[in-house]
């Protein structure tokens, strides 16, 4: 199998979200934008990927455009054992221009078109590639925007666990928002707090002590910056609160500095962003050695959300996470919906399990 091109698309798909708002820096998503990676090989078969891009599409696709075509076209793949060794001379190739964000952004890309053409050429889902699914269903967790009024969080709350999901996840850093929620949604269903890194040490601390009684499932990334591992476990041991992080790293390697520092209880690698389905497994695989639970980060609805299905299929439990939005277009049509249980059904078609609705592709191309 040899790469003949590689072709990025830009898709945007606005969204609603009730009350909720996202902000990152000065930009806030008011679409989704997805930039989806097209692998094209010189036995006929397209292999998809996912370059992370929620408010940077245009960097995403140029990262595309510029290192990794040139790096992809003329690859010979013979199958899914070629892969990491295929990928990792890849980011050897590409480390001048940054072991983490945006060029690991569209690396994971190719590496998730490449398993989902391996699969292609067996014939097979990308979970039999992997290890095997032990689960044909996973639990899904309502992700919910940052909302900020606790009366409004309490609505929501509700709302989703009327819809379904039996877990539900902030994007809050007040201890109102946390009692709300708690509130909303009873005793029983897990709560956890996402709160894309606010704070110093002491401040965290102080918030796992005031969110106690909340009984959040762990509290997400509360520290700035993302990469002081150190704080982190303080934090963790200090809080009296399980601590998740991990969106922001990407790489085994960073992921092994993060777990060696005692930092977080539970891992969340990204597809999309810490190197593709190679790099997430050897993710995995060091998080099962130490004691650490994985817990994806995933609130996609392009093939990153399809791999993370996949990859979370061979593993005994885990929840998957879903923005808590309805929007009018799916590139999988309503495969990807949770259904009265709270559960997403792994794809079973070979490779990544679907093909894009190019209808949708192109009705929500951006130029």
């Amino acid at each position: 199998m040899k790469i003949t091109d590689v072709r990025a698309h830009h898709i945007r798909i606005p969204y609603d979200a009730g009350p909720a708002s996202f902000r990152q820096g000065a930009s806030a998503i008011s679409a989704l934008d997805m930039v989806v990676v097209e692998v094209s090989t010189d036995g006929g078969l397209t292999g998809w990927g996912d370059a992370f891009a929620y408010v940077c599409p245009k960097t995403s696709c140029m990262a595309v455009t510029e290192m990794i075509a040139p790096q992809a076209r003329g690859l010979e793949v013979p199958d899914a054992t070629a892969i990491p060794a295929a990928m990792e001379q890849v980011q050897r190739n590409l480390h001048l221009f940054g072991r983490y964000g945006i060029t690991m952004f569209a690396i994971s890309a190719l590496d998730i078109a490449l398993w989902d053409l391996a699969g292609k050429v067996k014939g097979v889902p990308l979970h039999r590639l992997i290890g095997g699914a032990k689960r044909t269903t996973i639990p899904a967790y309502a992700s919910l925007m940052r909302i900020g009024v606790p009366e409004q969080i309490a609505g929501e709350c509700s709302k989703a666990i009327q819809s379904g999901y039996s877990a539900i996840k902030l994007h809050e850093t007040t201890v109102p928002a946390v009692a709300a929620a708690r509130k909303a949604i009873g005793t029983g269903v897990p709560l956890m707090v996402d709160m894309n890194c606010p704070l110093d040490g002491p401040a965290a601390i102080r918030f796992a002590h005031d969110c106690r009684a909340s009984a959040p499932m762990f509290l997400e990334e509360p520290v700035w910056p993302p990469e002081d591992f150190a704080t982190l476990a303080e934090v963790r041991k200090q809080g009296g609160l399980d601590i998740a992080a991990g969106e922001n790293a990407c790489t085994v390697h960073q992921f092994r500095q993060m777990i060696e520092a005692g930092a977080v209880s539970h891992a969340q690698p990204s597809v999309i962003k810490v190197g593709g389905i190679t790099e997430f497994l050897a993710v995995a695989e060091l998080a099962d050695q130490r004691g650490v639970q994985v817990i994806p980060h995933s609130p996609y609805f392009g093939p990153g959300f399809l791999a993370t299905l996949h990859l979370m299929a061979i593993r005994d439990a885990g929840l998957i996470e879903m923005f808590f939005m309805n929007r009018p277009a799916c590139l999988w049509g309503g495969r990807i919906d949770v259904d009265e249980s709270g559960h997403v059904a792994v794809p079973q078609g070979p490779g990544l399990g679907y093909e894009p609705d190019r209808d949708v592709m192109q009705q929500y191309r951006v130029a």
